[in-house]
């Protein structure tokens, strides 16, 4: 059974808590790419994201991320092309109520070490495969309907 967290925990468990994430792709010899990586906790299959950052653009929050999750840098926009809800897991029993504001971003750069590499593994899919492979409804939406911009 799962728990949303009490509110002396970690305020109200009703309100969505803002996050923000990197719906990273290149092309491939002709082939659309979508970058996933492993959650640290599950295994599963999702876009690099995280919590915002004070002073910071959460379009640059966004490339932030997919650099320390996912070793890539590259052209973010500077708008979401939309956004996906998940409950972040803190532990058994206890989630948190999220709303991820995705952000497209052009790799330019694949770097062979990064900071979390040791805690999460990339993958390069077809948009199918990516779309296929995730978990949140929403998320696979926004993966299926995707078209590059920058």
């Amino acid at each position: 059974m799962l728990m949303v967290l009490q509110p002396n925990t970690y305020g109200d468990a009703s309100v969505l808590r803002k996050q923000v994430g990197a719906l990273v792709w290149r092309m491939d010899d002709g082939v659309l790419k979508i970058l996933l990586v492993t959650s640290r906790d599950t295994g599963r299959f999702v876009i690099p994201k995280g919590w915002s950052m004070k002073k910071t653009k959460d379009s640059k929050a966004a490339a932030i991320e997919a650099f320390e999750e996912a070793g890539v840098t590259g052209r973010v926009t500077a708008k979401p092309i939309g956004h996906y809800d998940y409950s972040k897991i803190f532990g058994p029993g206890f989630a948190l109520p999220c709303r991820v504001m995705v952000y497209a971003m052009e790799a330019t750069k694949i770097l062979p070490k990064w900071p979390e590499k040791s805690e999460r593994k990339r993958f390069w899919m077809p948009l199918e495969d990516a779309a296929a492979s995730v978990h949140e409804p929403e998320l696979r939406d926004l993966i299926e309907d995707f078209i590059p911009v920058v």
